[in-house]
Protein backbone atom coordinates (compact mmCIF):
# COMPACT_ATOMS: atom_id res chain seq x y z
CA UNK A 1 0.00 0.00 0.00
CA UNK A 2 1.38 3.35 -1.20
CA UNK A 3 2.54 5.52 1.77
CA UNK A 4 4.16 8.94 2.30
CA UNK A 5 6.93 8.00 4.64
CA UNK A 6 9.02 5.53 2.80
CA UNK A 7 12.58 5.69 3.31
CA UNK A 8 12.96 7.01 0.25
CA UNK A 9 11.20 10.12 1.12
CA UNK A 10 13.23 10.60 3.79
CA UNK A 11 16.24 10.11 2.47
CA UNK A 12 15.57 12.84 -0.44
CA UNK A 13 18.43 14.70 -1.00
CA UNK A 14 21.12 13.33 0.91
CA UNK A 15 23.39 12.11 -2.17
CA UNK A 16 23.32 8.47 -0.88
CA UNK A 17 19.74 7.91 0.55
CA UNK A 18 21.21 5.31 3.19
CA UNK A 19 23.79 3.38 0.80
CA UNK A 20 27.14 4.78 2.38
CA UNK A 21 29.50 5.46 0.35
CA UNK A 22 29.78 5.94 -3.38
CA UNK A 23 29.64 2.41 -4.89
CA UNK A 24 27.43 0.52 -2.25
CA UNK A 25 24.00 0.76 -4.66
CA UNK A 26 26.11 0.20 -8.23
CA UNK A 27 25.16 -3.34 -10.22
CA UNK A 28 21.78 -3.50 -8.97
CA UNK A 29 20.61 -3.75 -12.49
CA UNK A 30 18.60 -1.73 -14.33
CA UNK A 31 14.72 -2.09 -14.39
CA UNK A 32 13.31 -4.83 -16.79
CA UNK A 33 10.56 -2.69 -18.80
CA UNK A 34 13.43 0.09 -20.10
CA UNK A 35 14.88 -0.47 -23.41
CA UNK A 36 18.12 1.94 -23.44
CA UNK A 37 20.27 1.71 -26.21
CA UNK A 38 17.90 -0.05 -28.45
CA UNK A 39 19.65 2.74 -31.25
CA UNK A 40 22.49 2.60 -29.96
CA UNK A 41 25.30 -0.11 -28.14
CA UNK A 42 22.20 -2.78 -27.77
CA UNK A 43 21.77 -2.16 -31.88
CA UNK A 44 22.91 -5.63 -32.70
CA UNK A 45 20.84 -7.14 -29.96
CA UNK A 46 17.85 -5.71 -31.69
CA UNK A 47 18.66 -6.53 -35.22
CA UNK A 48 19.29 -10.23 -33.70
CA UNK A 49 16.98 -10.92 -31.46
CA UNK A 50 13.83 -8.50 -31.99
CA UNK A 51 13.98 -7.65 -35.65
CA UNK A 52 10.50 -5.83 -35.57
CA UNK A 53 10.80 -3.74 -32.51
CA UNK A 54 11.08 -1.02 -34.50
CA UNK A 55 7.93 0.33 -37.03
CA UNK A 56 4.39 -0.29 -37.40
CA UNK A 57 2.79 -2.86 -35.57
CA UNK A 58 -0.83 -2.93 -37.81
CA UNK A 59 -3.09 -0.19 -35.86
CA UNK A 60 -5.79 1.17 -38.36
CA UNK A 61 -6.98 4.20 -37.22
CA UNK A 62 -10.64 4.28 -36.56
CA UNK A 63 -10.71 7.83 -38.43
CA UNK A 64 -9.13 6.65 -41.57
CA UNK A 65 -11.93 3.84 -41.55
CA UNK A 66 -14.54 6.26 -42.15
CA UNK A 67 -16.19 6.19 -45.01
CA UNK A 68 -17.20 9.80 -47.07
CA UNK A 69 -20.57 10.37 -48.22
CA UNK A 70 -20.33 12.92 -51.32
CA UNK A 71 -24.07 14.59 -51.12
CA UNK A 72 -26.10 16.87 -53.18
CA UNK A 73 -29.18 18.54 -52.08
CA UNK A 74 -32.45 18.35 -54.51
CA UNK A 75 -32.71 22.01 -54.62
CA UNK A 76 -29.12 22.43 -55.99
CA UNK A 77 -29.07 19.80 -58.60
CA UNK A 78 -31.92 21.06 -60.64
CA UNK A 79 -30.23 24.70 -60.44
CA UNK A 80 -27.56 22.69 -62.06
CA UNK A 81 -28.86 20.07 -63.86
CA UNK A 82 -26.87 20.59 -67.20
CA UNK A 83 -23.49 19.28 -65.21
CA UNK A 84 -25.05 16.27 -64.74
CA UNK A 85 -25.34 15.40 -68.57
CA UNK A 86 -29.55 14.81 -68.33
CA UNK A 87 -31.36 12.17 -71.01
CA UNK A 88 -34.66 12.89 -71.32
CA UNK A 89 -37.03 9.70 -71.10
CA UNK A 90 -40.62 9.75 -71.61
CA UNK A 91 -41.09 13.77 -70.64
CA UNK A 92 -38.94 12.50 -67.69
CA UNK A 93 -35.22 13.92 -67.18
CA UNK A 94 -33.36 10.94 -66.34
CA UNK A 95 -29.94 11.39 -64.43
CA UNK A 96 -27.23 9.49 -63.10
CA UNK A 97 -25.27 10.79 -60.11
CA UNK A 98 -23.27 7.64 -59.16
CA UNK A 99 -21.14 8.61 -62.50
CA UNK A 100 -20.20 11.74 -61.05
CA UNK A 101 -19.11 10.12 -57.30
CA UNK A 102 -22.18 11.72 -55.44
CA UNK A 103 -23.82 9.13 -52.95
CA UNK A 104 -26.32 10.85 -51.26
CA UNK A 105 -29.45 12.97 -52.22
CA UNK A 106 -30.25 15.34 -49.77
CA UNK A 107 -34.15 17.04 -49.36
CA UNK A 108 -33.34 20.84 -48.87
CA UNK A 109 -34.04 23.24 -51.79
CA UNK A 110 -37.43 22.89 -54.17
CA UNK A 111 -38.09 20.47 -57.30
CA UNK A 112 -39.92 21.44 -59.99
CA UNK A 113 -39.07 19.49 -63.19
CA UNK A 114 -39.97 15.63 -62.61
CA UNK A 115 -37.03 13.85 -62.60
CA UNK A 116 -35.67 10.32 -62.23
CA UNK A 117 -32.38 10.06 -60.56
CA UNK A 118 -30.32 6.93 -59.47
CA UNK A 119 -28.57 7.29 -56.49
CA UNK A 120 -26.60 5.01 -54.03
CA UNK A 121 -28.95 6.57 -51.52
CA UNK A 122 -31.14 9.38 -50.57
CA UNK A 123 -33.23 10.64 -47.56
CA UNK A 124 -36.73 10.34 -47.30
CA UNK A 125 -37.74 14.37 -47.54
CA UNK A 126 -35.43 14.56 -51.14
CA UNK A 127 -38.11 10.79 -52.30
CA UNK A 128 -41.06 12.86 -50.93
CA UNK A 129 -39.84 15.74 -53.20
CA UNK A 130 -39.37 14.23 -55.75
CA UNK A 131 -42.36 11.89 -55.85
CA UNK A 132 -44.22 15.21 -55.74
CA UNK A 133 -42.95 16.68 -58.48
CA UNK A 134 -43.66 13.58 -60.78
CA UNK A 135 -40.15 12.31 -60.52
CA UNK A 136 -38.78 8.88 -59.11
CA UNK A 137 -35.42 7.77 -57.37
CA UNK A 138 -33.95 4.96 -58.52
CA UNK A 139 -32.04 3.75 -55.25
CA UNK A 140 -30.47 0.56 -52.99
CA UNK A 141 -32.05 2.48 -49.92
CA UNK A 142 -34.11 5.36 -48.73
CA UNK A 143 -32.36 6.70 -45.35
CA UNK A 144 -33.76 9.61 -42.80
CA UNK A 145 -32.23 12.93 -43.47
CA UNK A 146 -30.51 12.46 -39.88
CA UNK A 147 -29.55 9.00 -40.65
CA UNK A 148 -26.10 9.98 -42.61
Amino acid sequence: MPHRLRKIRKKRGSRTCGYGRVGQHRKSGSKGYRHAGRHKHLWTYVVKYEPEYFGKKGFTSPQSLRRTVKAINVGELEENIEKFQPKEEEGKIFVDLGKFGITKLLGSGKVTKPLVIRVASCSRTAAEKVQEAGGQILTQSVEEESGE
